[in-house]
């Protein structure tokens, strides 16, 4: 027989590497942001997390995990009710490496100056190879600031599952039988989706305990009976959950399991069938007298939960980092493997500037990520708490919505490969829109950034004390700054008109000169160059790898 199949000239695999080491944005930035200056313990853990997530086994656990959806099992076999999600255990594995690394809520067990930089970066490399773990790991992290409102009893007993390093996926939480948790939210519904205070879900106060176990110091316990939208992660161990009491728009606390042990009412519907986020099953469900325990005060549920949504708008952030560096480690391996037309693509000049370009917005995302990250921390002054309630609007919007075009143009950098569901950069296509979405879309996150504008002056005066320390590095940043600066005033005139329809080229205006800014303090000289003349000037195109004549392209490469 004549062989008629040699598998010539195709890249090997990507596998076996240190994912942080080989990310020099991010290793730079934790050394300049992170615990310590990145202090030796911190770089070591990271390093292993890195190793982790590059080796074949986890690659494989990750590509299993969306390969082998979430299956819902609504009732047992003789009938009664179950509402369990059933995962792979590659989906099991991946999350239980996550929480041991504590990328959940390790800035919350050890708080201080840099926590919750170390934090965002493991957090960012588990994102890069599997994202849909991601959503309850964030949730959970974010759930601690409102947990923090709850009462003593409530917060002293779950407080510590939440910051414990162990998994368990097994159901669990009543009577201290589960040392481990995770914690989701339950907030949209079928009528409203972002307009919560549409919701419809009623909560109905109780004069006793109710559900055994010895819980009356949980504080206020309610009856919650509606339904949700949205679900994501329905076997996490506990929800927050918004619900209308008689005061008004309420947070509660609902557990799956209560005090005694028995299963609280948590009916799951059916699960969504999405674009992407394939590992991590996002549910209907329906509360029918479900107990919950109020957190806060009645009435005040939108800013009893603001904390946990502001949280998860800071790990969308970072998780469109890490898909932006999945998507330009994929392509860069690619090219510096792959022979076209007599050459390395890598040393073909179109080509080249290609992954320049996706490197460059790679970089602007992972140093925006990091530096939002930072400005959590434990020891943040008023300053820098008014900057990153402007900040983490501003970069929620840009940089999750560049995600999805960035993905597109990564994947056809592989060519006919990346549009197979063999190589990840198709599942990471499907994945980026989703952060986009998740915790205010487009429009809802720029009209947020106007409410800052009212209502808090003093995060824009922060913010521009922010960038504006890069004021003498770049007239194309200058002019950019200025610009920025002249639209702030012109919206916040008395007289202001179409305020509204302005708020998109405001938030975009505010997010690249912050990006701008960062580049310019902390990349080297060539890379920032390019960043700020390609987006903030206008020597840049409308498609990646246009970029300005003589740009470092070999520097940029090098950082990819």
């Amino acid at each position: 027989m004549i062989s008629t199949h040699e598998v010539e000239n195709q890249v090997p695999a990507r596998e076996g590497i240190d994912e942080y080491t080989a990310n020099t944005p991010l290793v730079e930035a934790v050394a300049r942001w992170g615990s310590g200056g990145g202090a030796a313990s911190a770089r070591a853990s990271l390093a292993d997390v890195g190793a982790l997530v590059g080796s074949a086994a986890f690659q494989r656990d990750a590509e299993r995990a969306n390969t082998h959806p979430p299956v819902l099992h609504t009732f047992d076999r003789w009938g009664r009710r179950l509402d369990e999600v059933e995962y792979d255990d590659a989906y099991h594995r991946v999350i239980g490496s996550a929480v041991a690394a504590g990328a959940h809520t390790s800035a919350a067990a050890a708080p201080g100056p840099g926590a919750n930089v170390d934090r965002a970066a493991a957090f960012l490399l588990f994102a890069q190879v599997e994202p849909g773990h991601a959503c309850p790991v964030s949730m959970t992290h974010a759930a601690v600031p409102t947990l923090e409102l709850a009462a003593s009893g409530l917060r002293d007993e779950w407080m510590p599952r939440l910051l414990s390093r162990s998994y368990d996926p097994a159901l669990g939480g009543g009577g201290g039988a589960k040392p481990s948790a995770l914690v989701g939210m339950a907030m949209t519904e079928k009528q409203g989706g972002s307009d919560v205070r549409a919701n419809t879900t009623r909560a109905e106060r109780r004069g006793g305990s109710g559900s055994g176990g010895g819980a009356g110091s949980w504080g206020a316990e309610y009856g919650l009976t509606g339904h949700k939208w949205f679900c994501s992660a329905p076997m996490s161990d506990a929800f927050l959950v918004l619900a209308q009491a008689q005061h008004g728009l309420s947070c509660f606390f609902v557990p799956r399991v209560l005090p005694d042990g028995s299963r609280n009412v948590f009916r799951i519907q059916r699960l969504k069938d999405k674009l992407g986020n394939r590992s991590n099953a996002s549910s209907e469900i329906e509360l029918d007298g479900t107990t919950g325990w109020l957190i806060g005060e009645e009435g005040r549920g939108v800013a009893t939960i603001v904390q946990m949504v502001t949280r998860t708008r800071l790990d969308c952030v970072i998780g469109s980092a890490a898909g932006m560096r999945q998507a330009v480690a994929e392509a860069a391996w690619h090219v510096r493997h792959r022979r076209a037309f007599g050459a390395l693509l890598v040393d073909q000049p179109a080509m080249a500037a290609v992954v320049a370009d996706l490197a460059l917005e790679s970089e602007a995302a992972t140093l925006t990520a990091m530096r939002l990250a930072r400005s959590y921390d434990s020891d943040a002054d008023g300053a820098e708490q008014a900057f990153r309630r402007l900040a983490t609007a501003v970069s929620k919007y840009w940089v999750c919505k560049r995600g999805a075009g960035h993905a597109a143009e990564a994947l056809e950098c592989l060519g006919g490969n990346g549009y197979t569901e063999a190589f990840p950069l198709a599942r990471r296509y499907r994945e980026q829109p989703l952060l986009a979405i998740w915790e205010g879309s487009g429009n809802v996150i720029a009209l947020d950034v106007l409410r800052v504008l009212v209502r808090e002056p003093e995060a824009f005066e922060a913010f521009f004390d922010e960038v504006g320390a890069a004021a003498g590095e770049s007239p194309v940043f200058v002019s950019a700054l200025d610009a920025a600066r002249s639209l702030v005033r012109e919206l916040s005139a008395p007289d202001a008109a179409g305020v509204a329809f302005l708020a998109r080229e405001l938030t975009e205006r505010l997010a690249l000169v912050l990006q701008g800014s960062l580049m310019l303090r902390t990349s080297p000289g060539g890379v920032a160059d390019a960043f700020v003349r390609t987006r903030l000037g206008d020597e840049g195109g409308r498609q990646y790898g246009v970029l300005p004549r003589g740009a470092d392209v070999a520097g940029i490469l090098a950082r990819a």
